[in-house]
């Protein structure tokens, strides 16, 4: 069953902020009223994770700007995320939110659990100011993913959300023509 149109199920967990280095508590809530980014991954120390999370935090002030918080989740603890980014040059750049989910229930809400392993799919999930999920992108663990086309599907996803009526096509780029699906349209594009 997909998630897309669907609320953010509930949720509490520890995390570790990047940006100021501390220990804070994020639950559902949280990833409200303003545009939310979550990135599953499957564990720290390893080996295509690190090369995700820092091309995210490339692209995180760009996101910021659009209004959008950054999240990242692995089934490791806070306190393994601190060690990972006081140990890492590469994570050591990060300046976002590392959730903790020891406990699975985040990577279950999700559906990126993998059971088996206890470990995260690669997900990416960009979740509206209502909490309800807009877009979503799984990849097989040995696949890692693009953050820069976060920034297209974000300001489509606000677009629509913004212009209701309206719909963004492919490769559609902020100021170019968009989509009003009608009769008219049928078998003419």
């Amino acid at each position: 069953m997909s998630l897309i149109g669907k609320e953010i199920l509930p949720f509490s967990a520890s995390a570790y902020n990047s940006g100021n280095g501390e220990f804070i508590d994020v639950t559902e809530q949280n990833l409200k009223g303003q545009w939310s980014v979550v990135c599953f991954y499957p564990a720290d120390f390893t080996f295509v994770c690190p090369t995700e999370l820092e091309d995210l935090q490339n692209q995180y002030a760009t996101l910021k700007d659009l209004g959008v918080e950054v999240y990242s989740v692995s089934t490791d603890t806070h306190f393994t995320h601190k060690a990972w980014h006081d140990s890492s040059e590469t994570i050591n750049k990060l300046q976002y939110i590392m959730i903790g989910d020891p406990s699975h229930q985040i990577s279950r809400n999700f559906d990126v659990l993998i059971e088996e392993d206890g470990l995260a799919d690669r997900g990416t999930f960009i979740i509206d100011p209502d909490g309800v999920v807009q877009a979503l992108e799984i990849n097989a663990g040995g696949i890692g993913r693009d953050a820069s086309t976060l920034v297209s599907k974000i300001k489509a996803a606000q677009y629509v959300r913004n212009n209701p009526g309206e719909v963004c096509p492919a490769k559609w780029q902020e100021g170019a023509a968009t989509l009003k699906p009608s009769l008219d349209l049928v078998g003419k594009i």
